[in-house]
């Protein structure tokens, strides 16, 4: 009797420890929602024609001014924006928003998620400057907005902004550093949903000189690729008819040491004066860069010992007139999908040991699969039918960019994910919590 008496109250305590075990787990059970952000695609500003590439007519977006949550679907796969800044549930699937002013330029730029901070390398802020930095806060909360400019005369006085809610502010590039040169812009939000985008005109008198869209930085960094610099070369030579030019700032307090390599398919080589070059904290300053090569395009990579950012501008021939193009670092390639409609760009590979897989589809719902393999770098053309482009899969610091030649000028843009699939914790409570 004693040990079936012992055997019922094992059973019993046994018993109790289940039920406390699985009460606690189903009151401290949780999920996840998972949800790409939407993106954000610049205004037009005045004198400026603007177009967005989508990759599925159902694609939904709303205008910035819209105080109201609804969307509407797009209908086609290339949208006119006529002024307002638009937002975009894109799904993943990352727009890219071309814009011009015609006979003078175009460039082509990335719709973004929200960001914490973007670095901008480009612009000027003398005499010749047209260019604007422009500011947008697609949330429902007014924004505050510190705006940080650097140039050849180092750190500038910081500036700070209000926007309200689902609104844009514009600023003149010639009132951030007034009477640079060479200019960096480092846009933090202390609130808002905020993202900007600059956009670098320069004339001379009533002579316009060219413009582009500058695709910014989320940050500095010790290493920085630039996949995709445009190589317009003479014919009968290798020699180069463009003025290529590396401006570069590092933000560290202690200044840096940097080496910039050139990867193209004549060979990898470090141009004279490149080599453990050295930079004053907080200063920007400008190499001119004339590589002898043969191709369309070159890569150039850039280590630091401290981080640094980054981008190379560079002077085009377009049909009857002269452009400018900045090329922007680009961040290592991962499976991501990105809308090229109306673009059929030119896209530039860059890496030590080149493997992408990437996919097409044409506009007629056709998919085509091609594999990129090379050393250093490798091109490749989208058709002109092309909707859109997904990378499957690619090697490890794997980088692309894309170049497109269009009637009214010369453009770049990073291959980058617009906005990368966030996931949220959704807490989950038994009604015995609240009935005990």
């Amino acid at each position: 009797m004693k040990f079936k008496n012992a055997f019922i109250s094992s059973g019993i305590l046994l018993l109790s420890w289940a039920i406390a075990t699985g009460l606690g787990s189903t009151v401290t059970s949780t999920g996840y929602s998972e949800a790409y952000p939407a993106v954000v695609c610049p205004p037009t500003l005045p004198g400026l024609a603007s177009a967005v590439s989508i990759s599925s007519k159902k694609t939904q977006f709303q205008r910035l001014s819209n105080r109201s949550s609804k969307t509407i679907p797009f209908k086609v796969l290339r949208y006119a924006v006529a002024k307002d800044s638009l937002v975009i549930s894109s799904e993943g699937v990352t727009p890219v928003d071309w814009q011009s002013r015609s006979g003078s330029w175009a460039g082509g730029v990335i719709c973004t998620g929200p960001a914490i901070s973007q670095w901008f390398v480009g612009g000027r802020s003398d005499v010749k400057s047209r260019g604007r930095l422009i500011v947008v806060n697609s949330g429902l909360s007014n924004a505050i907005v510190d705006i940080q400019a650097f140039s050849e005369n180092g750190k500038q006085p910081l500036k700070s902004i209000n926007l309200k809610s689902k609104s844009y502010g514009v600023l003149s590039l010639d009132t951030l550093a007034t009477g640079d040169r060479n200019l960096v812009v480092h846009v933090v939000p202390r609130s808002g949903r905020i993202n900007s985008f600059m956009v670098d005109e320069q004339g001379s008198g009533l002579k316009a000189l060219g413009g582009d869209l500058v695709n910014p930085l989320v940050e500095a960094k010790k290493t920085l690729v630039i996949p995709g610099i445009p190589n317009q070369v003479t014919k009968g030579n290798k020699r180069s008819s463009n003025a290529h030019i590396l401006r570069i700032m590092t933000p560290s307090d202690v200044g840096a040491s940097f080496t910039a390599e050139v990867l193209s398919s004549d060979g990898r080589f470090v141009p004279l004066g490149f080599s453990a070059h050295s930079l004053a904290p907080g200063k920007v300053i400008e190499l001119s860069l004339a590589p002898k090569i043969s191709t369309k395009a070159f890569a150039l990579r850039i280590t630091s010992d401290q981080p640094v950012v980054a981008s190379v501008s560079t002077l085009v021939n377009v049909k009857s007139h002269k452009d400018f193009v900045w090329s922007t670092p680009a961040t290592p390639l991962v499976p991501l999908k990105i809308a090229l409609t109306g673009l059929s760009p030119l896209i530039v590979f860059a890496g030590d040991a080149i493997a992408v897989q990437l996919e097409v589809t044409l506009t007629n719902g056709k998919n085509i699969r091609s594999t990129i393999k090379a050393s250093d770098i490798a091109t490749w053309r989208a058709p002109q039918s092309a909707r859109s482009l997904t990378i499957l899969r690619a090697n490890k610091d794997n980088y692309a960019s894309a170049l497109v030649l269009s009637d009214s000028g010369y453009g770049y843009f990073p291959i980058i994910a617009g906005s990368s699939l966030t996931k949220i914790e959704i807490p989950h409570s038994n009604i015995r919590v609240l009935n005990p």
